[in-house]
């Protein structure tokens, strides 16, 4: 009897437990239906949460093109190649649906992925996997050929990916874009990066309330903003003088060896950046070849050489302490503190000469003896007005500074010639301008122009002027100095220029600073570099390459430089392009010099030449163009006699470079005016010339 009492209390507890425990649950659900917020969350805003939907629509990335409209970069549809490994997907064995022969997977497979067949095996082979990736980012024509091949098992998954059509070209210049884990393009380097925001648009969404199985429910909210394109790029760069440079550069990493090399050319009234190429490069599509993220143009920081006597003298001559008819004794000079300065030529010089003479030997002497006259403040302060040591504001990420300190008698001698400061190219670039533009430095620029998804223009890029930082009598003074290195009697630059067009320039030749202190000292152990600007009657354009450690001398710089400009010139239409049927008519010249004149002259007159005798003497003491030169039939070649009589030619038609290098050679000064051939000139023709009293020309188109 005590036994069921006792199960009759028990049941009468489980009862009342049970009751107890429904009454908590039942406040509680009261208390959850009728409050908004539980333990600070938001009931509602929960429960709308966990029922919608909101999918990222990603708007499509502007395109960058070239300034014809040449596609440099675009989004295009892009595929990642998935392997399914199970089994079980296969339902029937006539049409199986996973990868069956993984040996013949792989090896097919290989050549197209440009994937080592062992490492597409090591991944079919994976266990107790239902799927495995292979290859991201394949083309819309891998994809096909891929399909083609009917291999079971093999799918693809469609997204976007950024592409490059020309590859490699101005690859530091473009930079790259990719996509992240969400989808999602972002540049990462160079334009790509620079101009991100105003490329890659705004995304939109789609928000929606779904159902269990994920689709949206019939009759409730939906909500949807719509992405908006990128806005794309059009460049500076011209598509046929960016081909131009970088073959240049890939064929002369074909034939020579160098650590780096960079070359640019721009419109110097402009400043448009019309191409600018570099080696190393690397391929824009893979980037599997990239090893470095500093861009030549901008991020290259070094000792410029004798390229900086440009600048140098240029201040002298604005400054009003430089006679160029005033006499050195080249070779050396001691400094107050004992350093001695030598001329490149191992100190030997070339005698008492002048410093119009001193330039076109690239006389380290001369700029420091110039360096004494002008001081430190003086000449800091001119570098500094022609940008260097900061900024120039291009638009591209990483650009360097470079460095202008410098104090001390030895430094501000070194710093006249370019060694003990440094600087990039984008900066001497800029600086060169002055050259064209009477003395007014303008900024370098790579856009032209920005378009929205119509094509109307948002915002148009154009000419900035900076500052005024030379007269223009002093720049006219400068192309004549800088006309001397390429064209002058006693220069061994002639190898620079080109053939339809008349350039003008300097050479550099700078050491290379020691990690430990000092300066390197291989024989290759230097930075060679040429600035130049074309045509010299107007210059126009601006060309500047710099390579270390080539492994050759200033005539194979010389080579690529005339091969440029002379291509260039073509293409900007500068002059008339030759045809093929014209090509015949090409005569390379002899070696005419110590040979009689009235022999030499006869044998060009039948090749069809027209020869230019200078002085009256038996027997040619000098020539221009040079042995082994290419000329066109009719053109004129001038040959220097060992007569000391000189009368003025019938020079009414000649160009600008033909009446120039006719002053050059007997060593008669000139003054030009106006640009194009020559219409006027101030000693009537057959008349003896007095070297004394300038030539004056008068050009014109």
């Amino acid at each position: 009897m005590k036994r069921n009492n006792s199960l009759k209390f028990n049941a009468k507890l489980t009862i009342l437990f049970v009751s107890f425990l429904f009454l908590i649950i039942s406040i509680k659900l009261l208390y959850v239906a009728t409050s908004k917020e539980v333990d600070g969350i938001d009931l509602q805003v929960f429960a709308n949460n966990r029922n919608t939907e909101k999918k990222i629509t990603y708007a499509s990335r502007g395109s960058i093109y070239f300034s014809n409209g040449t596609v440099l970069a675009e989004d295009v549809n892009s595929y990642t190649v998935i392997a399914y490994l199970d089994k079980k997907r296969t339902t029937d064995e006539n049409n199986p649906e996973h990868v069956v022969d993984k040996e013949r997977t792989a090896r097919e497979l290989s050549p197209i992925l440009n994937m080592e067949e062992s490492e597409i095996l090591k991944r079919l082979n994976y266990e107790n996997r239902y799927q495995v990736e292979l290859k991201r980012g394949i083309t819309e024509v891998d994809k096909n050929t891929i399909l083609a091949l009917n291999l079971p098992g093999i799918d693809f998954m469609s997204g976007v990916k950024r592409y490059y059509p020309n590859n490699r070209y101005a690859s530091y210049i473009l930079g790259y874009a990719k996509a992240n884990d969400l989808g999602e393009i972002n540049g990462e380097m160079g334009l790509e990066l620079y101009f991100n925001d105003t490329l890659k648009g705004k995304n939109g969404y789609i928000e929606y309330q779904k159902d269990a199985y994920g689709y949206q429910i019939p009759n409730t909210p939906f909500q949807e903003e719509k992405s908006v394109s990128g806005n794309s790029l059009y460049l500076t760069l011209n598509s046929d003088i960016q081909h131009l440079l970088e073959n240049s550069i890939s064929e002369l990493k074909k034939e020579y060896s160098f650590d780096w090399a960079t070359v640019s050319l721009m419109n110097a009234k402009t400043g448009e950046i019309l191409g600018s190429a570099s080696n190393p490069n690397f391929d824009l599509n893979t980037r599997s070849d990239l090893e470095s993220y500093l861009n030549p143009l901008v991020s290259y920081q070094y000792e410029p050489g004798s390229v900086m006597k440009i600048f140098s003298f240029m201040d002298a001559i604005e400054s009003g302490k430089y006679d160029g008819t005033k006499t050195y004794q080249s070779g050396s000079t001691t400094l107050s503190d004992g350093t001695v300065i030598r001329d490149y030529n191992d100190g030997k010089g070339w005698g008492e000469i002048d410093f119009d003479t001193g330039f076109a030997h690239s006389s380290n002497v001369a700029a420091t003896l110039l360096s004494k006259e002008l001081g430190a403040d003086n000449l800091r302060t001119f570098y500094d007005t022609l940008g260097f040591g900061k900024k120039t504001g291009i638009e591209l990420p990483s650009e360097e500074e470079g460095k202008i300190t410098f104090q001390y008698e030895s430094e501000v001698a070194t710093a006249a010639f370019g060694q003990g400061i440094t600087v990039t190219p984008i900066q001497m670039l800029q600086a060169l301008t002055t050259l064209a533009n009477d003395g007014v430095m303008v900024k370098p620029y790579l856009v032209s122009k920005i378009v929205d998804e119509n094509g109307n223009i948002v915002k148009e890029y154009g000419r900035t002027e900076i500052a005024k930082v030379a007269s223009k009598e002093t720049i006219s003074k400068m192309k004549d100095l800088m006309h001397s290195v390429v064209y002058g009697v006693e220069t061994t630059n002639h190898l620079f220029a080109p053939d339809n067009v008349t350039l003008i320039g300097k050479t550099g030749t700078a050491q290379i600073a020691s990690p430990t202190g000092g300066y390197l000292d291989g024989e290759y152990d230097f930075i060679k570099s040429f600035a130049g600007l074309f045509p010299y009657e107007d210059p126009e354009y601006v060309i500047y390459i710099s390579i270390k450690q080539l492994v050759g001398g200033t005539q194979d710089v010389a080579k690529i430089v005339h091969n440029i400009v002379e291509e260039a010139a073509k293409s900007l239409n500068l002059v008339e392009v030759i045809s093929d049927e014209d090509q015949t008519k090409i005569v390379a010249l002899s070696n005419f010099i110590s040979s009689e004149v009235t022999t030499t002259t006869e044998k060009l007159r039948m090749v069809g030449i027209s020869p230019i005798v200078i002085g009256d003497g038996k027997y040619i003491i000098n020539q221009y163009p040079l042995k082994e030169k290419e000329v066109l039939v009719g053109s004129k070649v001038f040959l220097l006699t060992n007569g000391s009589n000189y009368k003025m030619p019938d020079a009414i038609g000649w160009s600008t470079n033909e009446i120039v290098t006719f002053c050059n050679l007997i060593g008669l000064p000139y003054e030009l005016s106006g640009y194009g051939k020559v219409v006027g000139l101030s000693i009537p023709p057959d008349t003896l010339i007095d070297k004394t009293i300038p030539l004056e020309i008068t050009l014109d188109r």
